[in-house]
């Protein structure tokens, strides 16, 4: 039975791993950080499987990590746990800095200083949001970087410290440069699952409007739960090397809105100047006003554009998405017109 270590396994992408890796018959054992408050819900439905372990630890503390790496001793490491909302680490660089960036080095230095370099294999869970100001479209794995927030600076640390520790210690050390992943179970504080929450909340009488910041922002979103699949094809190569995963589509915030609302029979039409401020978006049937701008919701620096072109994943790991856009925002609607009618709906709301 093969062991692996996933950090970050209470979010999103660490549901969708330990479901496959336990479909698998892995051993798992997932790194969780101690709170007066439990932050398991996304993988309660595996937390009396028999071979999933949890495990306290924290990335800010490299004691904490090289233990659990010692007794553990993974066949495969997932570096998953990240402070990854984008907006917020303009506001907590620092702490940003310390997980995204350190805690890299804190778990590849464990996995060194155990001497597992020949018997542990690593994943390190890279961003699109490392191009930042794109230098070319679409990108690819030697697009040059040009990250634009603090998130993605501490990433772009993390993604020269794992290829530093494969060419240094001959580690199987490799990144997946992941674009935009969505799902039911992506944080309420991302901007799919902020519009897409809003929405169930209209349809179901419970607010009349909902704010979002950049319409014209423009992603390659994607199926959270195809790309961990890829996260474990990277791992299960001859040899190291580091893979974008992508959709190879783009679409702007304004086009997600609009998918959204059409799931429930609403056409949203814009209103006032494009790009403004003043523009909002209503309801064509009854010009009701729906969507507002809200500057405040504007990063300081914003990442225009970005399409990734997976073509090595297809050709060297036989993976490409299947989930389409619309598909991916029917799958996100349907899911959340019910989850907001349940009663720790508004409790869960209020803490993010």
């Amino acid at each position: 039975m093969k062991k692996a270590l996933i950090t970050g396994i209470t979010g999103q992408d660490g549901h969708y791993l330990t479901d496959l890796l336990l479909q698998k018959n892995y051993k798992v054992y997932g790194l969780v950080r101690r709170n007066s408050s439990p932050n398991t819900h996304r993988i309660n439905a595996f937390l009396n499987h028999p071979n999933l372990t949890l495990l306290s630890g924290d990335m800010s503390d490299s004691i904490s990590v090289s233990r659990i790496v010692a007794d553990t001793r993974p066949d495969e490491i997932y570096n998953l746990a990240a402070m990854s909302h984008v907006g917020l680490s303009f506001n907590q660089p620092e702490y940003t800095a310390d997980v995204d960036a350190l805690g890299t080095l804190r778990m590849l230095e464990a996995i060194r200083s155990n001497k597992l370099e020949k018997a542990t294999r690593f994943y390190q869970a890279s961003t699109s949001e490392l191009f930042g100001k794109v230098q070319e479209v679409p990108q690819t794995e030697k697009t040059p970087f040009h990250p634009r927030s603090p998130y993605a600076i501490a990433k772009l640390y993390s993604y020269w410290t794992t290829v530093n520790y494969r060419e240094a210690y001959g580690m199987f050390a490799t990144n997946g440069i992941l674009f935009n992943h969505e799902s039911p179970h992506r944080g309420l504080n991302f901007v799919t699952r902020k519009i897409t929450t809003n929405v169930a909340e209209i349809v179901n009488g419970m607010r009349s409007h909902f704010t979002i910041g950049n319409l014209e922002s423009k992603r390659d979103w994607g199926y959270a739960k195809e790309y961990v699949e890829g996260m474990w094809r990277i791992l299960q190569q001859d040899s190291p090397k580091d893979f974008v995963l992508a959709t190879g589509e783009t679409h702007s915030v304004r086009e997600f809105i609009e998918a959204a609302f059409e799931c429930v029979d609403i056409k949203i039409e814009w209103k006032g100047p494009k790009g403004s401020v003043e523009e909002c978006g209503v309801n064509a049937k009854n010009n009701e006003v729906l969507v507002k701008i809200d500057p405040q919701q504007f990063r300081p620096a914003e990442v225009d554009l970005l399409i990734g072109d997976a073509s090595l994943a297809k050709k060297d790991l036989g993976w490409e998405p299947k989930v389409k856009f619309q598909e991916l925002v029917e799958i996100m609607v349907k899911h959340d017109i019910e989850y907001v009618k349940q009663p720790y709906w508004q409790v869960e709301k209020t803490l993010c």
